[in-house]
């Protein structure tokens, strides 16, 4: 299954890009070859069209747009879920959701009351999300076999501690932020994971959802002054994350920055909520109505939060430089799904997954383009051509096959995914998929597959609703408004055919929708 080889053989013009096994070696040409590091940045909940080189007006992203202007920006790229834990265990395993170990968000209710905060600060064995089982295989792990020194920093979300689901045994040598990713819903937490233990840090407990003061002034920023601590969680890791560079800027390293920006709650730098509160002028305040923190200037703490990480990638880029490394860096910038509606956010007036929807029942959460069409964008001087784009068809589950290409690990057993090196390096022999596959349990049961243009969409499988059933052509209706299920039998068969060909039955209960289990989706569809 790998190329790698082959792959050598023809860029054998001038230097050669990879280097096989070994971290470096001396080629036929008497050229060193070093592989390349590789940072994976996964933004959490930032839509489709809110960075500026994908249509933004708002938000201002002049460092990510930058990374786009330098190499490659992808129209056609999904997440492999609609929500994070899923999202994030397809990437680093390389399946889709008709095979996957985690197919939503788990939040393994049987320990206890999970979600208390002040109990899980108490009490460890309560945070964290289901365990992926000790026989995972994921990239991290792969990476590290070919000499990769493999570190991750944000938001993990697939597994406990005192599991054999942490990142130090799933592959990552290097660890710190958050376990849990219930923990993550404020950014002034009460502690974050350094590897194995927890850091404390010197922030109160104020638990998510805590209100506004009984009789407060939602007009006076005071009332929102216990919102902000002491230790920024993202600033603590963003100075990790640099200090993981340095420390290993002279070996191939694969860095995972899984940023929990811009999930709400809404935290953000004075500063630029200060700039943004300037820019957009006064605004009615969220008064926590729909979960997560109030806050006085919603929309300007929401741009806030993107343009700080947008401030972080700029100052990553300029490190690399610094180090002398960052023309051997592949950097990939994506998002783990679409926008959120909840917190404070603001879908709507951001224009955050345009030209999709990205409200409730569209946008996160749901297996509609606003839900699962997401931003990507590669850069890698000198093998990706600056200011390139793609409409390749691509999934976060492609990176394993992808990844495995470029740093030469072998692929033992099957994945889902497709390399997608030929097209970052603007050859002519990128493979396609046949389709494109969704499943989640939640919100009512869904099912999505994407076949050249057109996509099937079928949604309340888990109740005793009817489900629907809804094919679209989204070169001709990318907003998925013109149902032309009745018009295609032939397309709603092939779909059916590569359903049953491809799903299996979820092994953990809570992610079983009775509609599949039951056989009743191919009936509807034959």
């Amino acid at each position: 299954m790998n190329s790698y080889g082959n792959l050598l053989s023809l860029l054998c013009v001038g230097a050669l890009l990879f280097a096989c096994k070994d971290e470096s070696k001396e080629t036929d040409l008497g050229k060193k070859v070093v592989k390349p590091n590789i940072i994976y940045i996964l933004a959490d909940d930032l839509g489709y069209a809110e960075l500026g080189a994908y249509g933004q007006q708002k938000i201002e992203t002049p460092y990510i747009d930058a990374l786009a202007k330098s190499g490659m920006l992808f129209t056609q790229h999904y997440s492999s879920a609609p929500v994070c834990a899923p999202a994030r265990y397809m990437f680093l395993t390389g399946k889709h959701a008709g095979h996957a170990y985690i197919r939503g968000n788990s939040e393994w209710k049987e320990r206890g009351d999970v979600w208390d905060y002040r109990a899980m600060a108490k009490d460890s064995t309560l945070e964290g999300q289901g365990p992926m089982p000790s026989s995972t295989v994921t990239l991290a792990q792969k990476l590290k076999e070919v000499g990769y020194t493999t570190g991750m920093v944000g938001k993990w979300g697939l597994g406990a501690p005192h599991t054999n689901s942490i990142p130090n045994t799933m592959g990552f040598d290097f660890f710190y932020g958050y376990n849990c990713q219930r923990q993550a819903h404020t950014y002034y937490p009460l502690h974050l994971y350094k590897n194995k233990n927890r850091v404390h840090l010197k922030n109160d407990t104020i638990a998510p959802n805590t209100k506004l003061a009984a009789g407060a002034d939602p007009n006076n920023s005071d009332s929102y002054a216990a919102y902000t601590l002491n230790e920024y969680a993202p600033e603590l890791m963003f100075n990790e994350l640099t200090n993981f560079v340095a420390t290993n800027k002279e070996t191939p390293f694969f860095l995972y920055w899984a940023t929990p920006i811009p999930h709400v709650a809404l935290q953000a730098p004075q500063k630029w909520v200060t700039y943004y509160k300037k820019k957009f002028g006064d605004e009615q305040p969220y008064l926590g109505e729909r979960s997560y923190f109030p806050h006085q200037n919603p929309r300007a703490a929401y741009a806030a939060m993107v343009s700080y990480l947008d401030e972080n990638i700029g100052k990553l880029v300029q490190q690399l430089k610094d180090e002398g490394i960052y023309d051997n860096t592949l950097i990939v910038f994506t998002s783990d799904n679409g926008p959120s509606y909840a917190g404070g956010a603001d879908p709507v007036f951001f224009e955050s997954a345009k030209p999709f929807q990205g409200i409730y029942g569209r946008g996160k959460g749901f297996l509609y383009e606003g839900g699962i069409r997401v931003p990507m964008i590669a850069s890698w001087p000198d093998k990706i051509v600056a200011g390139s784009s793609s409409d390749h068809a691509s999934a976060h589950y492609d990176m394993f096959a992808t990844l495995g290409e470029i740093a030469g690990y072998e692929i033992e057993s099957k994945t889902d995914g497709l390399s997608m090196l030929p097209e970052l390096l603007g050859q002519s022999n990128q493979q396609e998929h046949e389709f494109l596959y969704w499943e989640f349990p939640s919100y009512g049961g869904q099912v999505a597959i994407r076949m050249g243009d057109y996509k099937v969409v079928r949604l309340n499988l888990s109740n005793n609703d009817t489900p629907t059933l809804e094919l679209y052509n989204l070169k001709n209706d990318p907003e998925e408004r013109n149902n032309i299920a009745s018009n295609h039998p032939d397309i709603l068969k092939k779909a059916a055919q590569i359903f049953t060909r491809e799903r299996r039955m979820p092994e953990l209960e809570h992610f079983k929708i009775p509609l599949l289990d039951k056989g009743l989706l191919n009936e509807k569809l034959n």
